[in-house]
């Protein structure tokens, strides 16, 4: 399995405090079935961030895994925050926030509410390249509130990462609801861990895979797991996904997307 959402690097943000949490963090990834980890550290103004000091630090953990033979492969990215100095660089530096540099970004809502003007920034991202991955939206009260927004975003192209620990249950009933609604419907694209430690909140990702095989087949599960994670991990297009449901049906009303480039073309 491929996991896009890991805070895996350590003394960058809430995550791993140290070199040794993370190397026993990417054991507990590799003893789960996880093969490769792409790094998020947050991209907010909390926490400083800082792209040639996130590659020293993923340099000295790849020669520890190395050290340890642990068959862990790391890649780059971040959980960019939607502050408008971040918006502004991505729009001059996109592949600064980038999946290893390519054409993804994992894109992550505060705990409550929506930032102003949401849908023309996904809009304005796109312009520069860059997909987004909206992280975990079966956390946040406001889109549990209101889903109408969340299909709005679907098709106008943003894509969705539901968090492992949502499927299980361990986030609260409100999200594991949200979650598999989301998952019933067809709109998850990933499932990822947002691993941040190896108690509270490890890198775990296998049982959430078992429960959406399960509930919603195998096929998906691995989609989910594997296929596209993949992609985004090689900065490819997604393969053809299975048909969203109660997304486009009996729906007369433009996407996002089509409201604004009818506003600049006048249609």
């Amino acid at each position: 399995m491929i996991d896009l959402h890991h805070h895996l690097l350590p003394g960058l943000d809430d995550g791993s405090k140290s070199m040794e949490n993370s190397v026993a963090m990417a054991k507990l990834a590799v003893a789960d079935g996880i093969t490769h980890v792409v790094c998020t550290p947050h991209a907010n103004g909390q926490y400083v961030y800082d792209p040639s000091v996130n590659e020293a630090k993923i340099t000295e953990l790849r020669r520890l895994l190395a050290q340890e033979n642990v068959p862990l492969t790391l890649g780059m990215g971040c959980d960019f925050h939607l502050s408008y100095d971040n918006i502004q660089d991505a729009k001059e530096n996109p592949t600064r926030y980038a999946i290893n540099g390519l054409g993804y970004v994992l894109v992550e809502i505060p705990d409550y509410g929506l930032p102003r003007g949401l849908t023309e920034i996904f809009y304005e991202l796109q312009l520069v390249g860059l997909t987004p991955i909206l992280t975990h939206p079966e956390r946040n009260p406001t889109l549990q509130a209101d889903m109408k927004r969340i299909e709005e975003w679907l098709r106008g192209g943003v894509l969705i990462q539901v968090t492992g620990d949502s499927v299980r249950g361990s986030m609260g009933r409100s999200a594991e609801r949200i979650a598999h609604l989301l998952l019933a419907n067809r709109w998850v694209h990933f499932l990822a861990t947002d691993a941040h430690n190896t108690s509270s909140r490890p890198p775990r990702l296998s049982e959430a895979r078992a429960i959406v095989a399960k509930k919603y087949g195998a096929e998906y599960a691995e989609l989910l797991c594997e296929t596209n994670p993949w992609a985004v991990y090689q900065g490819d297009a997604l393969p053809v996904q299975e048909v969203p449901r109660n997304l486009y049906e009996d729906r007369e009303e433009k996407s996002w997307f089509q409201k604004l480039t009818g506003k600049l073309t006048g249609k």
